[in-house]
């Protein structure tokens, strides 16, 4: 996907710098850029993101697929900021409500899945299902990951999360298995399971929740996208 294949979000905050860079290093087998948000601005709460704009994505019909490498990159603190990926945004603000599946915002960290606004991020201890491994800043980790939403016939919606080892396969070629601790989850058509009914449809693309931090960057590259045929 190129750049003109993604547009700013409604309401993303004005103090985060969002481009293309070569400064910030890449995953394994990434190109010379990775695309990054970084915040100019110690004061903003909320987030920075990007949607899809590809035919048959504005909004998408059904359920869908995003993979991508996702990193919460060297930054002035470890805390304050969780970059994220989300399907199934029910408009095109960052104050929308989504499926998300990102790095939370704590050192050490966790891959988690979730239900709630990009703009809300991923707190410590929010989450609808999260990885049993944690990870340290310091480490300086990129995580392939994806997210698969699919919409049921009986309107429950599946919600599934892989990641792919990208020691030992690079971005283009992943292998792709489940993430302890993330088992399937269903979220019912009367939304027992997380409080509010699915989300059917819409914006997909990823972004990055700022919590009152500044030079915190979040990095995201290889993104793939796919939608289910409804």
């Amino acid at each position: 996907m190129s750049a003109t294949d993604w547009a700013e979000l409604d309401d993303s905050l004005a103090g985060v710098h969002a481009s293309e860079t070569n400064g910030l290093g890449v995953p394994n087998g990434g190109g010379s850029q990775i695309f990054a948000f970084n915040s100019f601005d110690a004061n903003q709460i909320g987030a920075a993101g990007r949607r899809c704009t590809i035919d048959d994505f504005v909004p998408m019909a059904s359920g869908g697929r995003i993979s991508g490498c996702v990193a919460r990159l060297p930054s002035g603190a470890n805390t304050g900021f969780s970059p994220l990926l989300f399907m199934s945004l029910s408009g095109t603000s960052v104050n929308d409500n989504a499926y998300i599946l990102g790095l939370e915002d704590a050192d050490p960290y966790r891959i988690v899945l979730l239900k709630g606004s990009p703009n809300d991020g991923i707190p410590d201890g929010t989450y609808l299902a999260r990885s049993s491994t944690q990870y340290n800043m310091s480490d300086n980790l990129w995580h392939h990951i994806r997210l698969d939403v699919i919409h049921q016939g009986s309107g429950a919606v599946t919600l599934e999360a892989f990641h792919s080892d990208l020691i030992a396969n690079p971005c283009t070629a992943p292998v792709w298995t489940a993430i302890d601790g993330l088992a399937q989850f269903v979220d019912d058509a009367v939304g027992a399971n997380t409080g509010t009914v699915p989300l059917i449809g819409g914006y997909t693309g990823f972004a990055c929740a700022y919590m009152q931090s500044i030079a915190t960057r979040g990095g995201f590259d290889h993104i793939r996208i796919e939608r289910q045929v409804p």
